[in-house]
């Protein structure tokens, strides 16, 4: 007897020192090494060792293993025995890497809203030079193409200021929601990954989020003192573009310490064409978009105190950028003609960031994420040597994210944000006054597993004021082309009414979202969300000429007016609305095996919905960039020095559509995939919405080797002629890509030859939904060579 009470106290004593053994093995039983294990209490992660063994902790309730190539896995260990506990991960074709930027935890294929992130060699094989333009190969992601030198995602048939766009989670505070010829502040060429969130993100990033989120996450406040260093050199053909980056992270037990940095310059771009639509004639050598030029730099310091339970740290970054801005002058596109004269933005930004996450063993408290941000962003417009226009944003931003510990599986936590930015626009073309705006919001997210289901919710209200003290109210004088012009544009100092605007919304968003886990490798997502968004400033007081997009903008504030057979604008008497999107995603996922499957269908009803609407009226510029043709908005007849009248106007609107993905891996080394979007974008009466996506689909066929990977890539673009009023169609277009890497290990490092071929079949490619599809088409047959290393 007493040997068997010594035993059992062994057996006990043993079963303490370690509570779990555990062992990580794929579905043939084969041992997986370098496996990663999140404790999810603590985000404290293991690896499985090279037989796929680990260990945990006692107070362990919950953990979650990635390992590439694999489907993610999430065991509870509530109910688990105290013993080995082998785990089987299953083989899976869809990339599944982890969103960094949300508080709660969600990939590709276990979140309720639809999310998916570009990472690793994928996102180093797409990088463009501007942020829209990389991701325009992820279903339901569009670009609005400027020329090569700036374009923001448009998501959804969304973009502008629906469509947030932050760096590590903080509004990268730029101004390029106000026009679509201003460029992102954030480079991907140093970037980690990019996340994108489809749908509203109000919860987690604010109003301004109503269409989604783009978050560009690189690591310039190291979490970790692991010695690594990325190196890449490229020179494309169709512009001779040179582009030069690094980063890399050092540390010793105590700190971490992170560089990067970048150099990009380009010539005027390539097109199979006469840039300028409708004006092709009999030259037939070389064609370019003029001023889509560019010479960009910047370098970021950072580093982080290293804790046993989290981080601390700071950073410190700089943006230069000189670019062309395509669309302010015209002449001498062709070969042979005469140079125009360059128009081009002086851009420089410096953005100082503080990073912190801390792990706590508090009663009701388990962890304290802090993120702050000072951003100082100028942007020079340069006509003939001198300054027209002026663009500044100075904003502050700080966000605190409390995580309660688990309470009947719950968790979760309360987010606090404060935000606020100061905007200003000096010169002929600021056609936006100073404003300044202030955000304080509340948000409680929550997920739990029951069952088979995780569950998750959460609610958000925030306070929003926008202040302009010297709002600008021309007497303008507005003409159709079958009435003689009249009067002048009315920009003389005596004819301008100057007052103060203040508004207050406050915005509350709510959403509820289920992933049911119906049979292995399977998964249905519902996601159900009431979003508020308020308008932006530019939306609201808007009143003056926009060349970037040839259009006379008029914000919501104002409404027009007819006296004695003329028109003009006066302030509105009617309330400015909150926008406010009903949304409905459905998902379906197949991800185990050598097939995956990803279907999204959406449907978003969006009431006071903000839009731009033609007025059919016209209106004196003030500044001669035109040649007597349509751009922008593609309103025909435009004379000299004029431009058409858009107003801001907000009606209901119906937004729906689909994004479908199919891989199949059917052999070693082989793989194809197949996609397809679409979006339908229109007010409840039937009105078309202007610069909505066209139906596109394409496929993809992929070789990985040893040493060798290649990939050729076909899109189809269908012709667009849902138009809005006013609105031109766009013909349909396929584009071909191709490219190759050779692997060539260096030690236990990695140097990659890359080529790269785009638009092999030298296309005629116009995009929808940018604003100067007319003048400037996507560039021509391109080749890029470059070299990729990592240490």
């Amino acid at each position: 007897m007493k040997y068997k009470l010594l035993a059992a106290a062994i057996a006990l004593a043993s079963l303490n020192s370690h509570a779990l053994d555990g062992r990580v093995v794929d579905d043939q039983g084969a041992p997986i090494a370098g496996a990663t294990i999140e404790i999810e209490s603590s985000k404290k992660f293991l690896s499985s060792d090279a037989q796929g063994r680990f260990n945990l902790d006692d107070d362990v309730k919950e953990i979650h293993i990635t390992a590439p190539g694999f489907s993610h896995r999430m065991v509870h260990l509530d109910d688990q025995a105290r013993t080995t506990l082998v785990i089987a991960l299953a083989k899976t074709v869809i990339e599944q890497v982890d969103v960094i930027g949300l508080p709660i935890h969600a990939s590709a294929i276990e979140s309720a809203i639809p999310v998916a992130v570009l990472s690793g060699d994928a996102l180093r094989n797409q990088q463009a030079a501007t942020l829209g333009d990389t991701l325009v190969r992820q279903p339901g992601v569009n670009s609005n193409f400027h020329g090569n030198v700036a374009s923001t995602p448009v998501i959804r048939g969304l973009s502008g200021p629906r469509v947030l766009i932050t760096q590590n989670s903080l509004d990268v505070s730029d101004v390029s929601r106000v026009g679509p010829d201003h460029s992102v502040a954030a480079e991907v060429s140093t970037a980690q990954q990019v996340e994108i969130l489809r749908g509203p993100a109000t919860l987690f990033y604010g109003s301004g989020a109503i269409g989604g989120v783009v978050n560009v996450v690189d690591n310039r406040v190291p979490t970790d003192a692991e010695t690594r260093a990325e190196v890449l050199l490229s020179r494309e053909s169709v512009n001779h573009q040179n582009l030069a980056s690094f980063n890399a992270t050092i540390g010793t037990d105590s700190f971490a310490f992170y560089g990067d940095g970048f150099w990009r310059e380009a010539d005027d771009y390539t097109v199979p064409v006469a840039p300028e639509q409708g004006h092709a004639d009999q030259h037939t050598g070389d064609f370019t978009v003029a001023n889509s030029a560019e010479e960009s730099t910047g370098y970021t310091l950072g580093t982080s105190y290293l804790l046993d339970n989290g981080y601390v740290g700071v950073s410190l970054g700089r943006l230069d950028r000189e670019y062309g801005i395509p669309g302010h002058s015209h002449g001498g596109h062709e070969s042979g003609a005469a140079a125009p004269e360059r128009v081009y933005a002086d851009l420089a930004q410096d953005r100082y960031q503080l990073l912190s996450e801390l792990d706590v063993d508090l009663p009701w408290l388990r962890a304290i994420h802090t993120r702050a941000a000072y951003t100082d962003y100028t942007h020079a417009e340069v006509e003939e040597g001198l300054v027209g226009t002026r663009f500044s944003n100075q904003t502050s931003e700080l966000r605190v994210d409390l995580f309660h510990q688990e309470w009947a599986h719950w968790k979760g936590g309360i987010n606090f944000h404060y935000k606020r930015g100061d905007v200003a626009a000096e010169g002929e073309e600021a056609f936006t006054p100073a404003s300044r705006s202030e955000t304080f919001a509340m948000a409680l997210m929550e997920e739990k597993h029951i069952g088979d289901v995780l569950v998750q919710l959460g609610a958000r209200v925030e306070h929003l004021t926008i202040v302009a003290d010297n709002a600008l109210l021309p007497h303008l004088v507005v003409h159709d082309h079958d009435s003689p012009v009249a009067g002048n544009n009315g920009h003389a100092a005596e004819d301008i009414r100057v007052f103060a605007v203040e508004h207050d919304f406050t915005p509350v968003s709510l959403s509820l979202g289920a992933v049911w886990d119906f049979s292995p490798g399977y998964n249905l997502g519902i996601s159900l969300s009431h979003a508020q968004r308020a308008p932006s400033a530019s939306e609201l007081l808007s009143f003056g000429p926009h060349i970037g997009t040839r259009s006379y903008e008029i914000g919501a504030l104002f409404t027009a007016h007819e006296e004695h057979g003329e028109s003009h604008f006066e302030l509105s008497d009617v309330d400015m609305e909150l926008e406010a999107s009903n949304n409905i995603d459905l998902t379906f996922r197949k991800y185990e095996g050598d097939m995956g499957v990803i279907l999204n269908a959406f449907y978003n009803q969006i009431n006071n919905y903000y839009y731009q609407s033609a007025t059919g009226l016209y209106a004196e510029s003030g500044h001669d960039h035109n040649d007597g043709h349509s751009h922008g908005h593609d309103v025909g007849g435009v004379h000299d020095d004029e431009l058409p009248v858009y107003v801001y106007s907000h009606a209901d609107a119906n937004f729906y559509g689909f994004e479908a993905q199919g891989i199949w891996q059917f052999s070693d080394g082989w793989k194809t995939a197949v996609f397809s979007d679409y979006v339908n974008a229109a007010l409840t009466d039937g009105t078309n919405l202007p610069r909505t996506p066209p139906l596109r689909f394409g496929a993809d066929l992929d070789y990985t080797g040893e040493r060798i990977s290649a990939n050729v890539n076909w899109t189809h673009y269908t012709e667009q002629s849902k138009t809005a009023p006013l609105e031109t169609p766009t013909d349909g277009y396929d584009l071909l890509n191709a490219s190759v890497t050779y692997q060539l290990p260096v030690g236990s490092n990695t140097l990659a030859i890359f080529l790269k071929a785009e638009n092999i079949a030298d296309t005629e490619a116009r995009v929808h939904a940018s604003f100067i599809k007319d003048i400037a088409p996507l560039p021509g047959r391109n080749f890029t060579l470059g070299l990729r290393g990592t240490f």
